[in-house]
């Protein structure tokens, strides 16, 4: 049952399709570090191949045939991409689901503050992370700033090499030991994750000159006003580019492999489908997974529902009947990564259930926690179909659990998609550091998760039911 490691089965044309890959995937990470950005850099590569966004096809009144290509954002967060097929709707659509939303520090609404001439940014910190290991390093400063007038300041500070970085100060070693008595969790508190940004005063100015420097600087070089921050998202992120990791370049390192080596995989598998692939296609990158996929832009709100609905108007469907029939008969990989097995923490995981680096794309039949709360547990069917469809594309695979029973769990948006009635399995690249400043994945397994959801979205066909 002990699954083979890929690299073991590459020739030389699939080896040097493993590093392009791995190319492309580096320059999507660094391009690509809020989901503002990464959303941008999937409808980017999404318009290169054809794509053309759903409202305009909306505007323009014409029926949506067999091979054409659309996508729909959502407020610039989230986007949605459909291919259609030959088959009707209603017979169900192939749908990969990621999420391109990661673990970072915002700040605050009122940010600025300045204590014994160094100014500050509060912030809050967003998803599950271990905030000990955001302090001492390189950060930078993410997002939009939106004046009263509309218009919108892209901030991007700390990515270039003659860039300024940022970061949270850490408490000297020397003077830490009631510090280092803490548990873990209680090293450094969330309020305690204020970012520095300047220690310069500005002259002739007698209270808080060194903020006045700050707040002069945002004005002259990005034209942003202390107030216009109200109405502003900005992310700080590591600013570390994403490396090749091993002395044999086996792996990557880098910021938001959790989810957007998925999500890079996703976009590439719709990318390489035939012109008129046998069911629609579809690809979901969700925002806000990390914490709960909540809100506007998460997979919980109706856009994904809406975006169906148009799509079925404009292939001269009816509505009502036929979208329930459409979600209810799709097959879904809800594109999510899996902790990889660490031999140096070998107590956490399962061996024999657990995803190891290099043995490809991974399943999970459920997540959850503990005894399986918040998971979807896919049906063995659907797994036995899946299975024979990666097989007959010769695709590196493995299932997986998260960790051992009683020790934690997690959760994807495949129970969302799960209500619709379709089919839905977790599947994904095994990550060491999940949730880490900076992670690392396998090489091979990027390649695996792209020729598995190419051969998902192209060959899986309906179940079959009395």
């Amino acid at each position: 049952m002990e699954r083979k490691n890929a690299w073991l089965s590459y020739n030389k044309k699939q080896l040097e399709a493993v590093e392009a890959a791995a190319s492309a995937y580096r320059k999507f990470l660094d391009h690509g570090k809020t989901e503002r950005e990464c959303a941008a850099e999937a409808v980017e590569m999404a318009k290169e191949a054809g794509y053309r966004s759903l409202r305009e096809a909306i505007r323009e009144g014409k029926p949506l045939k067999p091979g054409d290509r659309v996508y729909v954002t959502q407020m610039n967060k989230a986007v949605l991409l459909f291919h259609i097929g030959e088959k009707p709707l209603e017979e169900g659509m192939n749908i990969v689901g990621a999420h391109i939303d990661s673990p970072r520090i915002d700040l605050k609404q009122n940010p600025l503050y300045e204590d014994t001439e160094l100014a500050y940014a509060d912030t809050h910190y967003y998803g599950g992370i271990k905030k000990y290991l955001w302090v001492a390093r390189p950060l930078a400063l993410h997002g939009v700033v939106v004046k009263k007038d509309g218009s919108v300041r892209q901030v991007c500070i700390g990515e270039d090499e003659n860039d300024p970085v940022f970061g949270v100060s850490d408490l000297l070693i020397h003077l830490s030991h009631d510090q280092m008595d803490k548990k873990a969790s209680e090293v450094v508190s969330g309020e305690g994750l204020d970012i520095i940004l300047g220690g310069r005063p500005l002259p002739d100015t007698e209270k808080n000159a060194v903020m006045a420097q700050v707040l002069a600087l945002l004005r002259d070089r990005y034209d942003i006003e202390e107030e216009d921050l109200l109405s502003a998202e900005l992310e700080a992120v590591p600013a570390e580019k994403a490396r090749d990791f091993g002395l044999d370049r086996s792996m990557i390192l880098g910021y938001g492999h959790d989810d957007r080596v998925c999500a890079f995989a996703c976009v590439q598998a719709m990318l390489s489908l035939p012109e008129k692939p046998e069911y629609t296609a579809c690809c979901i990158l969700a925002d806000k997974e990390e914490i709960g996929s909540v809100g506007a832009t998460g997979m919980e709100a109706k856009y994904f529902e809406n975006a169906v609905f148009e799509l079925i108007h404009l292939c001269g469907k009816g509505a009502g009947l036929i979208f329930r029939r459409s979600l209810a008969n799709s097959r879904m990989l809800s594109c999510d990564v899996s902790a990889g097995y660490d031999p140096l923490y070998a107590d956490a995981f399962e061996k024999k259930n657990a995803a190891i680096l290099g043995r490809g794309v991974c399943f999970n039949k459920f997540t959850g926690a503990r005894g399986k709360s918040g998971s979807n547990d896919a049906n063995a069917e659907f797994l036995g179909r899946l299975r024979a469809c990666m097989d007959d594309a010769s695709v590196s695979w493995q299932t997986a659990e998260l960790g051992k029973v009683d020790k934690g769990g997690g959760g994807t948006i495949a129970y969302i998609c799960a209500l619709y009635g379709m089919e839905v399995i977790d599947s994904g690249v095994a990550v060491l550091n999940m949730h880490a400043p900076q992670e690392i994945i396998s090489k091979a397994d990027l390649y695996e998760a792209i020729r598995g959801y190419t051969a998902f979205l192209g060959n899986m066909g309906p179940r079959e039911e009395a």
